[in-house]
């Protein structure tokens, strides 16, 4: 079953002199992720939200293998990122403004390197290349050297990468970073597509209207641990019937929605 399980996951950071100073803190370590536990099942997409510094961005590498986690584990369709991180790479696709394109080569060149990395058929690879590039309007710039396009551009390119190998598990931190409001939809659109097909998306944004439109259940990461998981429209009813966008204010500012405050006293 291609659920993933994020289970007890702990990572601390050793925070240097520049970092203390910018996160206004005389700490030497800092707990990026405390404890984190949720799950993420087939044929929805999950909504992983929280203000910058939250843990997002540190519990999206540890699913993608880029870091280890120092306590817990994650098990994406029931392989290990602590113990088989290898065999966890060829389930995921994995999207973040983190991973760069290299300049001197063309997406077209690009696509066809990272397919057979991943032992993509060649038969395969054009039958992907060919939907991906339509969905995404890669053809009129597919030959241009990734240096010479638009922040856009790369964007479509790497959304396209990303996917070369059809995998089951799809992790897009800001995805529509960067996009005009057409190919933004285009994109929205094709998570929708992936969903229909089955397949276990990870969705984190800040665009809450896309929140909203896309996403069956949210988590809500505040200080490294999960305060919220459900459902948009629980997590509605239980906290004052108030649209989500005005849940993460609360979030993050700390204003008082009675409701939502006694839940996470629980």
């Amino acid at each position: 079953m291609n659920t993933l399980e994020v289970r007890n996951l702990k990572k601390t950071f050793v925070l240097s002199k520049k970092q203390r100073k910018l996160e206004k803190t005389k700490e030497k370590l800092k707990i990026a992720v405390n404890d984190l536990s949720f799950t993420a099942y087939p044929g929805e997409i999950f909504g992983l939200l929280g203000p910058n510094g939250a843990g997002k961005t540190t519990c999206l590498r540890t699913i993608s293998t880029l870091i280890k986690p120092d306590e817990g584990d994650v098990l994406v369709g029931g392989t290990s990122v602590v113990n088989d991180s290898f065999g966890v790479r060829g389930k995921i696709g994995f999207l973040t403004s983190e991973l760069k394109l290299e300049d001197h080569f063309s997406p077209n060149y690009l696509f066809t390197y990272f397919a057979k990395l991943h032992g993509v058929e060649e038969d395969v690879i054009e039958e992907r290349r060919n939907e991906l590039f339509k969905t995404f309007g890669i053809n009129d710039f597919k030959e241009v050297k990734v240096g010479d396009l638009s922040t856009g551009m790369k964007q479509k390119a790497s959304i396209a990468i990303s996917l070369v190998h059809n995998p089951d598990f799809i992790i897009f931190d800001e995805p529509t970073n960067g996009l005009d409001v057409l190919t933004a939809r285009s994109v929205t659109d094709y998570l929708l597509h992936l969903k229909e097909q089955g397949k276990t998306v990870i969705l984190s944004t800040h665009i809450l209207s896309v929140v909203e439109k896309l996403c069956d259940r949210v988590g809500i990461i505040i200080n490294g641990k999960m305060k919220v998981c459900d459902t948009l429209e629980e997590i509605k009813k239980q906290n004052t019937d108030a649209g989500i966008f005005h849940i993460f204010v609360w979030f993050k500012t700390g204003y008082n929605f009675t409701m939502l405050n006694r839940n996470l006293e629980r």
